[in-house]
């Protein structure tokens, strides 16, 4: 049995408190999990395209004020 299984096994068996609990841990776990790559993307230059498309549509004008 793989470890997902074994999880999805363990997951499945938990009373509602424990499962409430285990999602709330499970959420913010994955948000910070999302917000790491997120920052070590754009440390290593892989989101630079999303600034140069943006730099190039504010200068042809296609931007508005917010």
């Amino acid at each position: 049995m793989t470890q997902v299984e074994l999880l999805e096994r363990s997951v499945k068996e938990l009373d509602d408190d424990s499962f409430l609990k285990f999602r709330e841990w499970f959420i913010e776990f994955d948000q910070d999990r999302w917000d790491r790559q997120l920052e070590a993307d754009s440390n290593s230059g892989k989101l630079d395209f999303l600034i140069n498309a943006a730099i190039a549509e504010y200068k042809s004008g296609k931007t508005r004020e917010l």
